[in-house]
């Protein structure tokens, strides 16, 4: 977003640090100038989009950046412009998982703050998060910390634009499961970022529940539909948010069934039983 230009170069150092070849680098400015940046081993390029197309919209600017569907390269790293690899091995330990298993289409890195060292129960992507220093299969990813092969890109596509933001991962990591791809949770790939509340965005309530209705409707058989939606609706209720949290959420949970959600692809069943065999049946 170019408002971040030191933690920025903090992060573009770190990753100049990584062992193991050179990795090429891509920024996107979305909607936003781009400072001067340094060189890079791999190289570095940038990109300066005229207006902000979103969370997914920028991203996938970033994976075409590297071919279609990032066919150019065999994986990407995607991390957040505010984050910072503290260890040098983050690159060297994605490039032998995914030549381990050719299964393996998406890791998520551990989010860990940089001064107490704590993991958020958020960005355990699954729901027994009580030990993050537990590595699993999950059914789902972290936006900003993770590394997805490109052959997963070209065989789903990329991520929603239309979400603009939140949930975006989610919607792709369904897509990749229904094709047969797996996603790890790995503990010792740490990215470094500072404890922050996802309602530090104006627009978080709205949009989480507008694309969580999308989502849905995107990605779910009918009859589990409305079961996941009931679900989400009674779990927001019960958190009590405020007053003017729950109307904007009310908002986007309308503006999700009256908007257009874009292509819908129905998960298989047998899909449904591995989410389910995963710990997170798609109804939570």
């Amino acid at each position: 977003m170019g408002n971040r230009p030191e933690e920025l170069r903090a992060l573009l150092d770190s990753v100049a640090k990584q062992d193991g070849d050179p990795i090429e680098v891509v920024v996107v400015g979305n909607g936003a100038p781009l400072p001067g940046l340094p060189d890079l081993p791999g190289g570095l390029r940038t990109v300066e989009l005229p207006e902000n197309l979103g969370i997914p919209g920028g991203r996938n600017v970033g994976i075409e950046a590297f071919g279609p569907g990032g066919r150019d390269v065999d994986a990407l790293l995607f991390l957040d412009d505010d984050g910072l690899l503290p260890g040098t091995d983050t690159a060297e330990l994605c490039r032998e998982a995914f030549t381990a298993d050719d299964e393996l289409g998406i890791i998520s890195f551990r989010i860990a703050d940089p001064d107490t060292g704590q993991t958020q129960r958020r960005h355990v992507p699954r729901l027994r998060a009580s030990d993050p220093m537990r590595s699993s299969r999950v059914t789902t990813f972290l936006g900003g910390a993770n590394a997805v092969r490109t052959a997963v890109f070209q065989q789903v596509g990329g991520l929603p634009e239309e979400f603009f933001y939140a949930h975006e991962e989610t919607d792709l990591a369904w897509r990749a499961l229904n094709a047969g791809w797996a996603i790890d949770y790995r503990s010792d790939m740490v990215l470094h970022h500072p404890t922050t509340a996802p309602s530090r965005h104006a627009v978080y309530h709205r949009m989480v529940a507008r694309n969580r209705v999308w989502l849905a409707r995107r990605n779910l058989p009918a009859p589990l539909i409305p079961v996941y939606l009931a679900v989400w609706l009674l779990l927001t209720l019960a958190r009590r948010p405020s007053r003017p949290a729950l109307r904007a959420w009310l908002g986007g949970f309308k503006e999700g069934w009256t908007t257009s959600c874009g292509p819908r692809e129905p998960m298989k069943w047998r899909t449904v039983w591995r989410l389910t065999r995963l710990g997170r049946p798609p109804v939570i």
